[in-house]
């Protein structure tokens, strides 16, 4: 059943990834990197977008924070950490294999369409495959506005000024909602997660939507032929001037 048009909703789209203080390993054959045993959370950016939507609940600005996520069975864990945040319901889309961007949008956008949130919020992109573009897409497939690498977000009268960060400094935008918002990482800080959250979380309602319920994965375009770990870091030398320094590099044909 569709919710109405004019819900004060956000809709906050995470993935779950290697933690980020764990190093990523390769496996023996190339094929992926190592998952077993590795500790898995929400993605950093992903957790900012969380943060920042429960922020616009507490000022009033919003009624609910709803989180959702596209992946395995056993993602339930990760989708409970954001109840425990704060969020008031969480949509598990189930699906075996991970999906490429454009296929993750157009999920999210049959949730958007069932939903009908007034804003829209991801990270800028996952830590592990920084892709950078699922904000991007769903945007442009729900044909709505999007402010990308947010780090000040204001909203007032049905707008969203959203302040972003760029190569010469910081741009101001205002989008009219609903709209699209990606978080970069000086947005805010995430909350610690308290044990009496924790236990309210066990509660909370968590809905599992089947893969081909919602919108599908579509035609994959991309295959992972092999996975390398990046080259050893040579030796660093030392060198007595700057002309001893441009001889070194002129004979690596660095300049």
């Amino acid at each position: 059943m569709e919710t109405s048009t004019n819900s004060r909703r956000i809709l906050v789209a995470i993935k779950r990834v290697v933690d980020y203080n764990v190093r990523v390993r390769v496996k023996p054959d190339g094929s992926g990197v190592v998952l077993d045993g590795v500790k898995l959370s929400i993605n950093p950016f992903d957790a900012i977008a969380i943060e920042e939507a429960l922020r616009i609940k507490e000022r009033g600005l919003a009624d609910e924070v709803v989180v959702a996520t596209i992946g395995p069975a056993d993602l339930q864990a990760t989708l409970r950490n954001a109840l425990a945040m704060g969020a008031q319901r969480a949509l598990h889309v189930v699906a075996d294999s991970p999906l490429e961007p454009l296929a993750a949008a157009r999920v999210l956008l049959e949730l958007v369409k069932k939903e009908s949130p007034m804003l829209v919020i991801l990270g800028k992109q996952a830590i592990d495959d920084d892709n950078n573009q699922t904000g991007q897409m769903l945007a442009a497939l729900w044909d709505r506005p999007q402010a990308t690498f947010a780090s000040k977000v204001e909203i007032a009268d049905g707008k969203a000024k959203v302040t972003r960060e760029v190569d010469a400094g910081l741009e101001t935008l205002e989008v009219d909602l609903p709209a699209v918002i990606t978080t970069d990482l000086r947005l805010n800080e995430p909350r610690f997660v308290k044990l009496p959250e924790i236990m309210k979380a066990k509660t909370k309602p968590l809905t599992t939507i089947p893969l081909a319920e919602a919108g599908g994965a579509g035609t994959s375009h991309l295959k992972v032929l092999r996975t390398e770990p990046p080259p050893a870091r040579q030796r660093g030398i030392m060198v007595k001037d700057v002309a001893e320094l441009h001889a070194e590099l002129h004979k690596r044909g660095l300049v």
